[in-house]
């Protein structure tokens, strides 16, 4: 890992592009229609590299189940009663070696407008990552376009034994597959026997509409039904699962999001990684993972760059600012992930959660500022945002298979109201966005600058200062926070305010982080990096930092220590 801190954004170019603002709910791609790569042109790219992004995380790309037949142009037609929504799961994939025809301007070109928009996205400065789905596949799996060599999941497997190691799926022998879902009638019905094992470790041939019923497990080699592992020799899985990889890093591609990586075992990290590591040194993994006490052992023995903290992080700030949760627990978050702070890759939207400005979490866009700045600026890690959450996307829409949940879909053709007024014809500006979406977007934008703007942030050491300001009646430990970053010759004090009234907090800063940090005492100038104001400041543990917060916001107090005028050693 380099000292850049990565800013991630994450956006479907089936949504993020898409200009049809007269969407009907449960529409076709012909009534809706589809955002396509080539639409994510250099000056859309250009005012994302604006927001301080270093990465793009491009979801859906890859070939996945949909209703829209594309037969025509030789990809095989799914079912559509295993699919969700009319546009599909993106994380059903169909075919590992292929990108969506949906966001594609010609089909039998998409291809290369991905391999494109890889060049355009390192052109504009910033790198590539793609989703790597590989717990499971669509029921329809059909790869059109594997090389040479490949052969499709489940082609050979022993389909009369639950397990098998070199099976690619787990099989209910003798048994229909039987969902409590409509799986059509005549020629229309989806039929599947035996059943296959459903994604979300369903090993039953009768899911729920609440499981994964669009998806199939796929075997690494653990026997579910007696609780062994078959890893050697190497199993099938594995081998397709390397050849994939292969593939999307020789096209470019720089990092993937693991979806669900825990639901994978561990040894096929452990082996994997370093195996694509050995051809392509740079790349980055990032384990979409929901279980704490798993961490420490994929980043030490699994390889990863980054995992999700959403279970610790998220989860913290999102119980402040809705469930009444206290700020003091945010000290908590960060000894849970303590010596792997570094890895732990922040947020506080993408296309699983609710939008941070819908009903169903704070209301209003506009509060977000103390949670983004904790979530930007705790640690050297990763920060990720999801497209138009910068300029305050509330998703209302009951867009059809998603309802009104406070969630963009991922299932639906659909269009993003804010972005449409970003995009703004293809000029890529603020002229249609409101003052207020304006105002956030900016917001964004400083934050997610910071991030590398100050080797504090990007390579600093933090200091917790809430330790030592329990008993300081002018700091609530309900609703405040307040932290140190510091780095070589310079220090931030950050300061949070979760409440809708002002506060007036006094600071108190221990000798201790003046000894750990190497901060000198004295009096100096502090400049806010957040609203720019220049105070004159005292530093020393005798006396509290004294500022102000307002409603909803934070202070990001830069002190350069070589300004520091020292009164008197200690």
């Amino acid at each position: 890992m380099t000292s850049e801190k990565p800013i991630i954004y994450q956006l479907l170019p089936r949504l993020f592009a898409n200009p049809c603002d007269h969407c009907v709910p449960n529409g076709t791609i012909q009534q809706n229609g589809s955002g396509k790569m080539n639409d994510i042109t250099k000056k859309a790219l250009k005012s994302i590299k604006g927001l301080g992004v270093t990465h793009i995380w491009y979801t859906g790309v890859i070939e996945h189940s949909n209703q829209t037949d594309y037969s025509r142009y030789g990809i095989h037609r799914d079912n559509p009663h295993v699919v969700k929504g009319r546009a599909g799961s993106p994380y059903a994939i169909k075919d590992y070696y292929d990108i969506d025809p949906d966001i594609a301007v010609n089909v039998n070109k998409r291809i290369e407008e991905f391999q494109a928009l890889v060049d355009r996205t390192h052109d504009a400065g910033m790198k590539v990552i793609i989703d790597f789905v590989p717990n499971h596949v669509s029921r329809q799996y059909i790869s059109d376009a594997k090389p040479a060599g490949i052969k499709d999941f489940g082609v050979g497997d022993d389909r009369n034994r639950f397990f098998s190691r070199d099976n690619s799926f787990y099989y209910i022998p003798h048994q229909l597959f039987a969902p409590s879902i409509n799986l059509g009638s005549g020629d229309d019905a989806y039929v599947e026997f035996p059943a296959k094992a459903s994604g979300n470790d369903c090993f039953t041939a009768f899911p729920s509409q609440y499981d994964w019923y669009e998806t199939v497990k796929l075997n690494y080699g653990v026997d579910y039904g007696d609780h062994t592992n078959h890893f050697y020799p190497i199993p099938r899985t594995w081998h397709d699962m390397h050849s994939i990889l292969r593939y999307w890093c020789d096209m470019g591609v720089d990092g993937f999001r693991c979806d669900m990586a825990h639901m994978v075992p561990l040894e096929f990290w452990q082996w994997v990684i370093p195996n694509i590591r050995e051809r392509y040194p740079h790349v980055v993994f990032i384990a979409e993972i929901y279980d704490v006490a798993l961490y420490r052992d994929f980043i030490k023995y699994g390889g990863f760059n980054y995992l999700y903290d959403k279970v610790n992080l998220y989860d913290t700030l999102r119980g402040i600012q809705c469930h009444n949760v206290s700020a003091a627990q945010l000290t908590h978050c960060w000894q849970t992930v303590e010596g792997i702070g570094g890895n732990m890759l922040n947020f506080l939207e993408n296309h699983d959660e609710q939008r941070f400005g819908s009903q169903q979490y704070a209301g209003d866009p506009s509060l977000v500022i103390p949670s983004l700045v904790v979530s930007s600026f705790i640690s050297t890690g990763p920060m990720m945002i999801y497209a138009g959450q910068e300029i305050g996307e509330q998703a209302k829409d009951a867009e059809g298979f998603s309802g009104n949940d406070g969630r963009t879909t991922i299932f639906d053709y659909w269009s993003i109201p804010t972005i449409r007024r970003w995009m703004n014809s293809g000029n890529w500006d603020s002229e249609l966005l409101t003052s207020q979406e304006q105002w956030l977007r900016d917001k964004y934008r400083t934050v997610l600058t910071i991030c590398n703007q100050e080797k504090a942030i990007s390579r600093g050491r933090f200091f917790d200062l809430m330790y030592v300001n329990y008993e300081n009646r002018t700091l609530n430990p309900h609703r405040q926070y307040t932290f140190l970053r510091s780095c070589d010759d310079e220090t931030l004090l950050i300061a949070v305010n979760f409440d809708s009234n002002p506060c007036n907090l006094k600071i108190n800063i221990p000798l201790h982080a003046f000894e750990t940090l190497g901060i000198p005492q004295g009096d100096c100038v502090a400049v806010d990096l957040l609203s720019h104001d220049m105070m004159r400041k005292h530093l020393s543990p005798d006396l509290p930092f004294e500022t102000e917060i307002g409603p909803y916001d934070a202070v990001v107090w830069k002190i350069k220590h070589k300004n520091v005028l020292q009164r008197y050693k200690k």
